[in-house]
């Protein structure tokens, strides 16, 4: 495994290649996709704890937009291999995603993806929406449920969005989504800007507190699980 210090270096590369500006319009926007993980552990001959494999689901869900109709998914199974390290979680959860993605047919590959992460809301600038939108060339946007850095003022009101700022730099905003409900962190990964990123979320935003893209994905990574924990 890689040190620390060369993984750090690794973010701020994907960093600088990040562009939070918008690559596509909202209007023309046709298909959009949401990701979203699972984790489950597979025996072999029901040996101990020690010999147990950590796996990773990743589910990607397409859907039209903005009616949010249901179009088609796919989905990744594979080894975990990197530690639970807060603020580098891409490298634990960002290639199963990728390889989700690349099992789309072409003919419903979204023109965004809507990821349960981090964007450039991170200490680096390269949260997991981030690192896999710039990986694989798609706008992304980062919707998470916990503020891993930055500050700004919490909102009350359903509907309420508020900016959050990290070493002077404007990085997403708080988004009051439901009343009743902790807000979200909604953040731009890759090719859009921190306003469509916003007005996107709130254009997914249905009976739940999350978009849909997420929530569906969400249905589907912990649907999958299930599968394979019953196949055990």
């Amino acid at each position: 495994m890689k040190t620390t210090e060369q993984l750090y270096r690794i973010q701020r590369e994907i960093a600088s290649k990040a562009l939070i500006e918008d690559k596509l319009s909202l209007e023309g926007l046709k298909l959009i996709a949401g990701a979203d993980q699972a984790f489950f552990y597979e025996s072999k001959n029901n040996t101990e704890n020690k010999d147990r494999q950590e796996k990773i689901i990743s589910a990607v869900v397409v859907l039209e937009y903005p009616s949010m109709r249901f179009v088609n998914y796919s989905y990744s199974v594979l080894p975990v291999d990197f530690p639970y390290i807060p603020g580098l979680l891409s490298f634990r959860e960002a290639p199963a995603i990728i390889d989700a993605f690349h099992a789309l047919e072409n003919t419903t590959k979204p023109n965004l993806l809507v990821i349960d992460g981090g964007g450039v809301n991170h200490p680096r600038f390269a949260g997991l929406a981030t690192h896999v939108g710039v990986v694989l060339d798609v706008a992304t946007v980062g919707v998470a449920k916990n503020l891993l850095c930055g500050s700004g003022e919490v909102p009350m009101t359903e509907g309420e969005a508020r900016m959050i700022k990290y070493k002077g730099r404007e990085i997403g905003y708080y988004l009051k989504s439901k009343k009743g409900c902790r807000p979200l962190i909604v953040a731009p990964g890759h090719k859009i800007s921190l306003q469509s990123s916003l007005q996107l979320t709130r254009n997914c935003i249905r009976k739940h507190k999350l978009p849909e893209p997420t929530r569906i994905a969400h249905l589907y990574a912990n649907k999958i699980k299930k599968e394979f924990v019953q196949l055990k």
